[in-house]
């Protein structure tokens, strides 16, 4: 599909069902309504941003509003919508490019800085649940908890084996990828496991991440690389004497692409896209876990020892075999079964009938097969080693 293809979708959004455009140099680039917005990635990827609600039901049901409008105008266009980690097809020069400005920047960028920056760009996609806290101490658990076990999200939602038509040899080839995009602002962040841990500490680690842009007048400033403590001095080459401003530092952290990003609320950021049934999944992971003392402190205790070093094998290795990493003398698999329930007690703990979002995953625990094995016996049997019948079996 073309960028004008995809813009019909956001213009039908717009017409039949009340959304409202969001404009970039006369383009649409994006629609918002009551808090939720639906943007566009540089592949053309969707994504949509909730408005914050209080349970799972109400961020399922949120969820299944906005694939019903995109399946009902998509019948209409003759297009579909695929939920998958990697895209298991096309190539980085058939893929069109989206008309933010930010994207020509990065893409322009992101070579210098990794071997997989443009894969990450315009061929991945992911499922990302944000989580908001109480306190400092609150958010330091938080992120500990969520860095150390991101690991097992990946492996429990891998769901991208292929590449260009082929398995690429990873569960996780978005997993993969993420391993080398550009080490200044990606990885498994080891300092907020350091005793000095708080939020000063992470705004210093975010100053001393090379800038992309500066967003003046309508128009992106090409700052990449540059300083942010030179701006903050006043002494940015491309805008000399001027200083930052609060959009500025917001628009910055949003530059930063670590496992999980600190913002007024933790993002976990793991996961792999997937099918339809296992979207709300991922929220009730990462609920169960953490929007409960109990099932918190338990998954504090379960990664306290694990060392910097093991985090990252674990963050290497995962995106390759999956549950069957081995780790600590048994599997990936072994530890997600012990999260997974530690997940269910929290839910159940909280109210709200919402265990029963956890079923799907409490199998692949289980039996550790994942979307990913899935795929790729069909790719063997049925499919005959072709990826294209994977459109119109998995297609939302």
């Amino acid at each position: 599909m073309s960028y004008d293809q995809i813009a019909q979708v956001l213009r039908k959004l717009e017409s039949r069902f009340g959304w409202i455009p969001i404009m970039e140099e006369g383009r649409i680039i994006g629609v918002h309504l009551d808090g939720q917005s639906v943007t566009l990635e540089p592949g053309g990827q969707f994504e949509l941003s909730g408005a914050p609600v209080d349970t799972i039901h109400k961020t399922c049901a949120e969820v299944n509003s906005h694939l019903y409008q995109v399946k009902a105008i998509c019948e209409e266009l003759q297009c579909g919508f695929l939920g998958v980690g990697f895209d298991p097809k096309w190539t980085i020069p058939e893929i069109p490019v989206m008309p933010k400005g930010r994207y020509a920047l990065m893409k322009s960028y992101m070579p210098k800085v990794g071997s997989m920056g443009l894969d990450m760009m315009f061929r991945t996609c992911t499922v990302q649940v944000n989580l908001d806290f109480e306190s400092e101490r609150d958010m330091i658990d938080k992120f500990r908890v969520g860095l150390a076990l991101q690991p097992l999200a990946n492996a429990l939602f891998a769901n991208s084996p292929f590449k260009e038509g082929k398995p690429t040899g990873f569960l996780s080839t978005r997993g993969h990828v993420w391993t080398d995009v550009d080490a200044s602002r990606t990885g498994g962040l080891p300092f907020v496991f350091d005793g000095d841990m708080c939020f000063d500490r992470y705004v210093e680690y975010a100053m001393d991440v090379p800038m992309y842009f500066v967003y003046r007048n309508g128009q992106y400033v090409n700052a990449l690389g540059l300083s942010w403590r030179d701006f903050m001095a006043g002494k940015l080459p491309v805008l000399p004497g001027e200083y930052p401003t609060l959009a500025d530092w917001a628009n910055h952290l949003t530059t930063i692409f670590p496992e999980v990003r600190l913002k007024k609320y933790l993002e976990m950021r793991g996961a792999d896209g997937g099918p339809w049934r296992m979207l709300c999944a991922l929220p009730a992971l990462w609920v169960g876990l953490l929007y409960d003392t109990e099932a918190q402190q338990q998954a504090l205790s379960l990664v306290s020892d694990w060392t910097a070093a093991e985090r990252e094998y674990l963050r290497v290795e995962v995106p390759r075999l999956g549950l069957r990493t081995p780790f600590r003398g048994g599997t990936v698999q072994d530890v997600a079964k012990q999260v997974v329930s530690l997940a269910r007690g929290g839910l159940e703990r909280r109210g709200h009938d919402e265990a029963s979002f956890l079923n799907r995953l409490e199998v692949i625990a289980e039996t550790g097969l994942t979307q990913a094995d899935h795929l790729l016996e069909l790719y063997e049997t049925r499919w005959q080693r072709s990826v294209d019948p994977l459109y119109g079996e998995f297609m939302y």
